[in-house]
């Protein structure tokens, strides 16, 4: 089943490859988010050649609709947002997977979560 990556299996990977401690391993993916995390939040774009770019853009104010009030409109302010694009390198990779068991995956998975939510409610 696929599942998300998180950022534990992240420095156990680096670790088992480099052998280096775990508190150093995670320490440094850490400052490395962080040095992403503050560039984004001011304002900067973040280019990881054939990876891809973390750009901010800024979303016009806009009217929203309230779907259970759809009488009532609602102003949506404006606002930065992340957006992604994907580079050379992850745009072939991600053309080689296969579609079908992914989708198979996705579909067992949110069965799985309803399943879970189902089971919550038995205390």
């Amino acid at each position: 089943m696929a599942n998300n990556l998180t950022k534990r299996e992240i420095v156990l990977e680096i670790y088992e490859k480099t052998g280096f401690p775990q508190k150093q391993v995670q320490q440094t993916v850490q400052m490395a988010l962080d040095i992403v995390l503050n560039a984004l939040s001011a304002g900067r774009n973040v280019e990881l050649r054939n990876f891809g770019v973390f750009e901010v853009q800024v979303r016009k104010a806009r009217i929203g609709r309230n779907p259970n009030k759809p009488e009532t409109d609602v102003v949506i302010p404006t606002r930065a947002v992340v957006k992604f694009k994907s580079g050379k390198v992850l745009k072939a990779q991600i053309k080689q997977l296969d579609l079908e068991k992914l989708q198979a995956e996705k579909a067992n998975s949110s069965d799985l979560d309803a399943d879970r939510d189902d089971d919550s409610d038995d205390f």
